[in-house]
């Protein structure tokens, strides 16, 4: 258990840690900080899964300033989720990121919960959504071991979450006017490294298309 004057310890050895970072960081890069302080102009927006051992900037081994962030369990994207909406809406409309990724990883385990039959309590309500996905692919993941079932849920569960993006109409909007892309990733914790998922297209998507009636009135 920790004691205060440890938890202390630990805190001020973690500023202590950002301190070097930041001296080493300024000597090598001495426009970095300076540039940051007058705003920010990602080309990214990476939505990821909020597990400690996936921190995207060092996966992606970028500077600060160069992805804009969304992160929670299993990396979902609720159409219901005003906080995952907002980063969108933000990320889309003002920052006009050219590329979004979202990233799963293997051993997620918000995953693995979805596919245990355990009341987990709260989270159980947020990780409806990843049983959703499970149920949806039941028949592609009968007959796998504990662990592929696992890792092709992951698999399913970022090509879902892509689906979601795209049926937002600001994506929509972002796309056919200035070449917004949308990618499925997914991250090998035991390798560090990530690869590109092949995402169908969504059979149903024509359903969520939406149109600006304002311009087609401009038209």
């Amino acid at each position: 258990m920790r004691t205060e004057s440890t938890q202390d310890d630990l805190l001020g050895s973690i500023l202590n840690r950002n301190r070097q970072w930041a001296t080493r960081t300024a000597a090598t890069n001495p426009a970095l900080f300076p540039a940051l302080a007058q705003g920010q102009s990602p080309q990214i927006l990476w939505y990821g899964c909020s597990d400690s051992r996936v921190p995207e900037t060092t996966v992606l081994d970028l500077q600060p300033g160069e992805v804009f962030v969304h992160r929670n369990i299993a990396n979902l994207l609720p159409a219901t989720d005003l906080s995952s909406l907002s980063v969108l809406q933000y990320a889309v409309e003002v920052l006009q990121v050219q590329h979004i990724i979202v990233c799963g990883h293997y051993g997620c385990g918000g995953v693995n919960a979805a596919l245990a039959n355990k009341k987990l309590g709260l989270i159980d309500s947020w990780l409806r959504g990843v049983r959703e996905v499970r149920a949806k692919y039941e028949k592609q993941l009968v007959g796998l071991t504990p662990k592929q079932q696992s890792d092709k849920l992951v698999e399913f569960n970022v090509m879902e979450q892509v689906r979601s993006v795209l049926k937002n109409a600001n994506v929509q909007e972002a796309i056919e006017e200035r070449g917004l892309e949308v990618h499925g990733w997914v991250y090998n914790i035991s390798s560090g490294e990530c690869h590109m998922l092949e995402c169908p297209e969504d059979p149903d998507a024509h359903v969520f298309t939406v149109k600006d009636p304002r311009k087609e009135l401009l038209d």
